[in-house]
């Protein structure tokens, strides 16, 4: 390995040990300082939000339309979409939303080993969520907080130096990580309260169009979950290793 190559990827390893730590210690400290909750408020919406562009990035991939995205104060969310008929797809487009935390979280941890792929995907996150505020976010709660996530996310892909992009990317991951667990109890309910009324769980609908339980399919979302998220953070400690310095 050449002396230049080894010396910036020393410095790639301090960002990421950096941001990773980092996501940690504020992590902690929300659970841990008074008014913690109230901190934390901002983050469960941002699970919702992607817990709710799961299901409509899902309807598209399965042949239907994504057609609106309402996210409430509560912290609950509604996304409607039409088409893709048949079974399996119904299925898929219930699944999506409680993978989409997930595998958005095993992504930016995958981003997060270096400040290109952090930046990169926090400036494709921006553009994707302009493009929902075009075409489908709905509710003025919604439409705020999505412009806020947004703006946040293009301001640290464009303006943030390199160790705060690094740790944008990875303090998203590791919440939406989080979401997966601290939501759990959500794969094994057969009904789910929102802003919008109460309507049969993500688990139940995949229950009706698939066959079996909503409990058997919420135990099969959180394997999914776990395995994917465990791909992710493998991947990011990659990064972390010390090769052999050159002589």
């Amino acid at each position: 390995m050449h002396h230049l190559d080894w010396l910036e990827d020393a410095a790639t390893r301090r960002r990421a040990r950096a941001a990773l730590k980092w996501s940690v210690v504020l992590t902690l400290a929300l659970y841990l300082v008074p008014f913690g909750a109230l901190l934390a408020y901002p983050l469960l919406l941002l699970s919702t939000l992607f817990h709710e562009l799961g299901h409509g990035v899902a309807a598209m991939l399965t042949g239907g339309s994504f057609e609106s995205l309402a996210i409430f104060a509560d912290g609950s969310g509604v996304a409607r979409h039409s088409g893709g008929g048949g079974h399996l797809a119904h299925g898929l487009t219930a699944a999506g939303g409680l993978l989409g935390p997930a595998v958005v979280a095993a992504i930016a941890f995958a981003a997060g080993r270096s400040r290109r792929g952090a930046r990169t995907l926090l400036g494709v996150i921006a553009i994707a969520l302009v493009v929902a505020l075009t075409l489908v976010v709905r509710n003025p709660f919604g439409i705020v907080f999505t412009i806020a996530v947004a703006g946040a996310a293009a301001w640290l892909a464009v303006r943030g130096s390199d160790a705060t992009a690094q740790l944008g990317c990875v303090f998203l991951a590791t919440q939406l990580a989080l979401s997966v667990f601290s939501r759990a109890d959500y794969l094994f309910t057969d009904t789910a309260v929102t802003g919008a009324g109460t309507m049969p769980s993500d688990t139940a609908q995949m229950a009706q169009a698939l066959g079996g339980t909503y409990w058997l399919w919420g135990l099969a979302c959180g394997a999914f979950s776990l395995v994917t998220l465990a791909a992710g953070v493998a991947w990011f400690l990659r990064v972390l290793r010390e090769p052999r310095r050159p002589r």
